[in-house]
């Protein structure tokens, strides 16, 4: 189990009230942003400090990992912003009858802060530009004891809940709702023949003509060695949902993969690098990935990839890995 720190100023109703965290992946630069990055990290039974007008004004227990997803309806009235994809994380929030104000308790608070990215000044003054910062642990109990027996209450519910913890609910309604909107803005193309269309939705699902295409390109899963094409999965290394139609036929933008490690790749637990050495996100269930075959401590070789496999590789590692990138 995590602490995290959430400066929610702009958003604290939205997002308390719908009970979930949002961020937008980078910053509008196009630059990487450390507080958009941690959402990355974000597991299920982290504890999570709301900070609103100067107090902690709620505590949550996150309750899935972090997921894409557009830009809230709520936080703006242009519309459902489809094109501003993000991360997201469900979280339940407690709202706080003893909201203390840490300005008031830096004497306690300045000498816990995390020397780097801290959510506050060590004068109590909040960052502008935080979002969601980790906390260390010493912090997160002193404000534990500085709200008192409802913080606590919340914590313990977390440890019970598993300390590592598991999804509650998975996030799939509006992963769903995306790919829906995409398949009907595929059907109503008419640059696209009959064909063309059916080879693009079945993509979807790693069947028909992209299927094809990958095992052109790859013989076997990587990880686990298998061949026989009844047990592997064409999965796509940039997903389907955040393609160009032609990137979802590319034989280059997929992987044959068992059913497992299928899971663990699609979900973001693994990754590779492009010389092949597989990559485990931190948030990864350690106990798990042996029983399925992967030691985390002595992660596989698998093998060089293309020049064209490397770059879906890239977006994969910056966009699905569940890890924080740290150039």
């Amino acid at each position: 189990m995590r602490y995290w720190w959430v400066n929610q100023n702009q958003t604290y109703r939205h997002e308390v009230g719908g009970g979930y965290v949002w961020s937008p992946k980078r910053n509008r630069d196009g630059r990487r942003n450390a507080f958009y990055e941690s959402m990355r990290e974000l597991a299920p039974c982290d504890v999570i400090f709301s900070y609103c007008d100067t107090r902690i004004a709620a505590v949550g227990i996150a309750r899935s990992y972090c997921y894409e997803s557009p830009k809230p309806m709520e936080f703006g009235t242009a519309g459902a912003y489809w094109d501003r994809i993000g991360w997201r994380a469900d979280v339940q929030f407690h709202e706080l009858r003893n909201r203390i104000r840490p300005m008031d308790h830096m004497a306690v608070l300045a000498p816990l802060l995390p020397r780097r990215y801290a959510p506050l000044r060590p004068n109590g003054h909040g960052l502008q530009g935080v979002y969601l910062a980790e906390i260390p642990v010493a912090l997160a109990l002193a404000l534990q004891g500085l709200i008192g027996r409802e913080a606590l209450g919340i914590a313990d519910a977390a440890t019970r809940a598993g300390g590592g913890g598991r999804e509650t609910a998975a996030p799939q309604p509006l992963i769903v709702e995306w790919e829906r909107r995409e398949i009907a803005r595929i059907e109503a193309d008419p640059v696209l023949d009959e064909t063309e269309r059916s080879a693009l939705i079945t993509a979807r699902r790693g069947q028909g003509l992209f299927r094809e295409r990958v095992m052109g390109v790859e013989r076997a899963c990587r990880v686990t060695r298998v061949d026989r094409p009844e047990h592997l999965i064409a999965s796509h290394t940039k997903p389907w949902r955040d393609c160009a139609n032609g990137e979802r036929l590319d034989a280059e933008n997929g992987l044959l993969l068992t059913p497992t490690v299928d899971h663990l790749f699609d979900k973001g637990f693994i990754s590779f690098e492009d010389r092949g050495r597989l990559i485990v996100s931190p948030v990864a269930d350690e106990m798990s990935l042996r029983r399925m075959g992967i030691d985390p401590g002595d992660p596989p070789d698998v093998g060089a990839f293309s020049e064209g496999q490397r770059r879906y590789l890239e977006y994969h590692r910056e966009n699905v890995l569940r890890k924080r990138t740290t150039r």
